[in-house]
């Protein structure tokens, strides 16, 4: 009886140490859709925006805040994130169909590094010399911009004072194996936008995370590759929803045949007709990827 009690001990104490090890294993590799326009039924409502919760080695970094902050804390819930949980944040560009969600994000954590676009007089605050403008000795104090005697450098303001921002205008590396892209629009009705994409180095090669894709999806992808030639998958939204089908079918070839792109799991402002004809050139290898899905990385 007593070899029996000792045995079913052992037993329970080697499954207790295996649920342990199973407990403190690192978060399976993921990118978790907060926000988006289309998904299967569930819990979390679409709406126009995007956000998307990246896990990866260990790192927990959020992507977008979507278009408005009742919505995001809605699907954030509903998707048991926790958002006091992040690393970091990085912000894609300054439209609010992806930053409308910071005032929520910020009121659960307020401490978090949040990366963003650099621009002058950005949404994300920003300084400049005070050199940007021409000096007039010759006028009155009460003309001249603060009585003649300006600060070396000047700052501006922020739509969220309470943001710990970092704000980008070049590539870098934020940590080992996660990079952020810079890169300024020159299509008309966006031109000089600068906007921030992700690029997290796998065992199979780049996952990239992409905003609205507003320098064009194919410049981002070329960026990406002077990282790792080699792009395994690519997310997010590549602004293509009133693309003509011969404009869509030139980017698909570019992106499956040029930079070979393994896998694409398109989103937000890609369009339906840029589903639908990407779908039929990757087939199997075209990911699903509305709100609420949760897609496994290497």
């Amino acid at each position: 009886m007593s070899y029996r009690l000792g045995t079913m001990g052992a037993l329970a104490l080697l499954l207790g140490a295996s649920a342990l090890q199973g407990h403190l294993r690192a978060p399976a590799n993921r990118v978790t859709i907060l926000y988006d326009a289309f998904g299967k039924p569930s819990k979390m409502k679409k709406d126009w925006g995007y956000s998307a919760l990246i896990e990866h080695g260990g790192k927990r970094i959020l992507f977008d805040t979507g278009n408005n902050p009742t919505i995001f804390a809605q699907n954030v819930r509903a998707a048991g994130v926790d958002l006091k949980k992040l690393d970091y944040v990085v912000i894609s560009h300054r439209h609010l169909d992806h930053t409308a969600g910071l005032s929520y994000l910020l009121s659960v954590n307020p401490a978090v590094t949040i990366y963003a676009p650099k621009e002058p007089f950005g949404a994300f605050g920003s300084k400049l010399p005070s050199r940007f403008y021409r000096k007039q000795d010759s006028l009155p104090e009460e003309m001249r911009y603060y009585d003649g005697h300006p600060e070396d450098t000047l700052a501006f303001g922020t739509t969220w004072p309470n943001g710990k921002f970092v704000t980008v205008d070049s590539a870098r590396e934020v940590t080992p194996g996660v990079h952020l892209i810079s890169l300024v629009s020159d299509v008309t009705g966006t031109r000089e936008l600068r906007e921030l994409s992700l690029a997290i180095e796998t065992s199979q090669g780049l996952v990239v995370v992409v905003g609205c894709s507003h320098p064009g999806i194919e410049r981002i992808v070329a960026a990406a590759t002077g990282i790792d030639p080699r792009v395994h998958m690519v997310f997010g939204g590549f602004h293509l929803p009133a693309a003509s089908d011969q404009a869509i079918d030139s980017i698909a070839v570019s992106l499956h045949d040029t930079y070979k792109v393994d896998q694409i799991a398109p989103g937000h402002c890609t369009g339906e007709p840029a589903f639908y004809r990407f779908r039929k050139v990757w087939k199997d290898r075209y990911v699903y990827a509305g709100v609420g899905t949760s897609i496994g990385l290497p």
